[in-house]
């Protein structure tokens, strides 16, 4: 048996490579075989070459999973596929309730039955989250920065503060869950979560479990504030404190849902940008 590590060099800001070769420090009696994402056109193609007794390491950030689950069907791997993150936000790692130090992490439990998004005539799998409303515009701001070549890590916090306070709108948001349909005003976020983490450390559904036997995802609006009292409130998005602010937080539990904005807004899946969305819709697995 082999156990293959994957990895993308690219990933955190170049250092993915790096973080990779950690696992021979802590994997010492295993046969590990490294791969570089290039050198494999799809992960369908790596995993036909290789046997079903075989495991998987793959090492990189949360985009890194949302592309897995989106080329192969993960429900009918047999492989022992692992995950070590090598990315900078690591939000599922976060999820799982692990941190820096920790050795790779079986998650073939994780990787199957996920929900799906259909945008702009799209249907994706996704890892953690959607993200709708400001937290889409800081990852569209976040490319806008990355495609200038600015060299330092990109600070989504201070992006979101910025856009809070200078360029982001709300907008009205309806979200039709449940056999429900309900209105916000003024709504400045808007995902719905597969997990708790998105963001690079926002608990945005303090609540939500991943692998929930209803397979339910939740959906929460931060909405009605203007901007100096959604920021005042902001911080404390990153310990799941904000769900107690019931005046201007609703989470929303469900199977399938739909959540539209009045103006067009960029959305992210995993942190993959999806630029001038009105409405998404989330289907869980059954």
């Amino acid at each position: 048996m082999k156990t293959y590590v994957i990895y993308n060099k690219k990933s955190n800001n170049n250092n993915g490579a790096t973080g990779a070769f950690k696992i021979k420090e802590i994997w010492t009696q295993k046969e590990l075989v490294y791969k570089e994402v290039n050198e494999f056109s799809t992960y369908r193609e790596l995993f036909d070459s290789i046997s079903p007794e075989d495991e998987v390491v793959l090492c990189g950030g949360d985009g890194t999973l949302n592309f897995l689950v989106n080329e192969i069907d993960c429900d009918a791997v047999e492989n022992r596929i692992y995950y070590y993150p090598t990315g900078s936000g690591n939000d599922f790692w976060t999820d799982l309730g692990k941190s820096t130090g920790d050795g790779p992490v079986l998650i073939n439990d994780y990787i199957v039955k996920l929900p799906t998004v259909i945008v702009n005539g799209m249907r994706k799998k996704f890892i953690n989250g959607i993200g709708y409303g400001i937290d889409g515009y800081c990852c569209e701001e976040g490319d806008r920065q990355r495609s200038k070549g600015i060299g330092k890590p990109i600070n989504y916090t201070s992006i979101a503060i910025k856009g809070l306070l200078l360029h982001y709108k709300p907008t009205k948001a309806t979200i039709t869950a449940n056999g429900e349909t309900l209105s916000f005003n003024k709504a400045w976020l808007a995902p719905t979560m597969n997990g708790r983490y998105y963001g690079g450390g926002m608990m945005a559904t303090p609540e939500q479990n991943r692998l929930n036997p209803n397979h339910t995802v939740t959906t929460m609006v931060m909405y009605g504030k203007g901007k100096i009292g959604t920021l005042a409130a902001f911080p404390s998005i990153f310990k799941g404190e904000h769900v107690n602010k019931t005046k201007m937080v609703k989470t929303i539990v469900s199977n399938r849902v739909k959540v539209a904005f009045d103006r067009p807004v960029a959305l992210q899946i995993d942190g993959e940008t999806v630029l001038n969305v009105r409405e998404y819709e989330v289907i869980t697995a059954e």
